[in-house]
């Protein structure tokens, strides 16, 4: 997610994944209902709004950027954007705005749900809601409700950063290993620890580490290379992709959809979601051929990548090994193929309306107009989106990623994706300046 990373584009190959934590997809997408995630798919849940008094808050968190009061008509193309398809996306992001915050601060900030429950109340009243396909009609409902704020960097500038694609993919695999199906994508050890420092030393609010029990030691937890070279560590897998450089990108990106090829599930795709990781650094492949001298910088591609690896299958798990860090998964049924995997913010993506952030500078839930440009132009894409997704190369004001959906075509478009951007967050006109908990 929470987690998807531009593959083709060079810089992003190089340095890593765009939305990961250390190179490894967002914790909070497994964090637990109530919490930052929804137990199942929000689609299939209805919006209910609870009234404003039994709506409980937690502590305010501050928030690194600063807020300039705009007018709708101060936002380059405002107009522009259909809204058609839009309302349903509104909605269900309410849904997620109107989960109880917990005040756990390892999780990403979020959108103050007291401040939202007044608009997301009026979404569903029938005298105030607008008709769902009339894009001027939705846009009135936003322009009543809502005041638009320009995000401005730390030293009161307006905010110009870097926008970067994501999507999810698909590749082939096998329940069983045999054939070409042979690199493994791993459920979760039983081992497997997390500590909250916070809840140790309060100074460390917020970090987290991984690792694993040696005798009283909390020791790191298995790299790579040592799962791979001890059978009886490695934890149960849950599909065998059939090329290697598939399934180190599908762990780059958190997510993604297996097309099982042979067995009873012959034909079936599901999809395998981000559940956990081992704590190690990322380390990027592409950086190590260079390094190598087997790929220049400016052959660093998933394609030239890839095609290395054909070149050279006795290398294969040297490179890959390089990397130290391993995504663990959970298997989720495909009930929806036009819903996207589940983000930062427990709901599932939508295409071109979902962003990955900075929730020190937007918090989760939060309705953007991203000003930027369509990959590898000049071409205006102005949409409004929302603030669903996180990562540790997501850092800055105005910093974002944008999800193109599933597929190859998405893929293409993320891939060539590396613009400039300016945010504009739409927040609630009674509530003052925007908030986070």
């Amino acid at each position: 997610m929470y987690r998807l990373a531009p593959l083709a584009l060079l810089g992003l190959i190089l340095a890593g994944c765009s939305t990961v934590e250390n190179g490894i997809p967002p914790e909070e997408a497994a964090t637990t209902p109530g919490a930052g995630a929804a137990a199942s798919p929000a689609a299939e849940t209805p919006l209910v709004v609870p009234p404003l008094a039994s709506l409980p808050d937690s502590p305010t968190r501050p928030l690194a950027g600063r807020f300039q009061r705009v007018n709708f008509s101060d936002i380059p193309a405002w107009r522009d954007d259909d809204l058609a398809q839009f309302w349903q996306v509104f909605l269900r992001n309410c849904k997620g705005l109107m989960r109880p915050t917990s005040g756990n601060l390892t999780l990403p900030a979020r959108a103050t749900p007291r401040a939202w429950q007044p608009v997301c109340a009026a979404a569903i009243d029938a005298s105030r809601r607008p008709v769902a396909t009339d894009a001027e009609s939705v846009r009135r409902f936003l322009q009543t409700y809502l005041q638009p704020w320009r995000l401005l960097a730390p030293d009161g500038k307006p905010a110009s950063n870097m926008v970067t694609g994501y999507y999810e993919p698909l590749v082939r695999g096998s329940r069983v290993q045999g054939g070409l199906n042979q690199w493994p994508l791993y459920a979760p050890p039983k081992d497997l620890l997390t500590i909250d420092l916070g809840s140790i030393y309060p100074e460390l609010a917020g970090k987290r580490v991984r690792g694993k029990l040696d005798g009283k030691r909390v020791v790191p937890y298995d790299t790579r290379a040592e799962l791979e070279n001890n059978p009886a560590r490695r934890p149960p897998a849950l599909v065998y992709v059939d090329d290697p450089v598939d399934n180190f990108f599908l762990q780059v990106q958190g997510s993604g959809r297996v097309l099982l090829t042979d067995g009873p599930d012959a034909g079936k795709t599901i999809r395998v979601a981000y559940a956990d990781h081992n704590g190690q650094p990322y380390v990027s492949i592409g950086r190590w051929l260079v390094d190598k001298g087997e790929l220049t910088a400016d052959q660093a591609s998933m394609q030239n990548i890839r095609a290395w690896a054909q070149r050279n299958p006795q290398r294969v798990r040297e490179m890959l090994n390089a990397n130290p860090a391993v995504v663990f998964f959970k298997e989720e049924a495909v009930t929806d193929p036009e819903a996207g995997p589940r983000g930062a913010y427990g709901l599932s993506l939508t295409a071109r309306r979902s962003i990955a952030v900075d929730t020190s500078f937007v918090p989760l839930g939060t309705p953007v107009f991203l000003g930027t440009s369509w990959p590898g132009t000049d071409r205006p894409l102005d949409r409004l989106v929302f603030a669903q997704d996180t990562g540790t190369a997501i850092r800055g004001a105005a910093r974002a990623d944008f999800y193109w959906g599933y597929g190859d075509a998405a893929g293409q478009m993320a891939g060539r994706m590396k613009q400039r951007g300016q945010m504009w967050i739409l927040w609630p006109k009674q509530a003052g300046e925007p908030s986070a908990r």
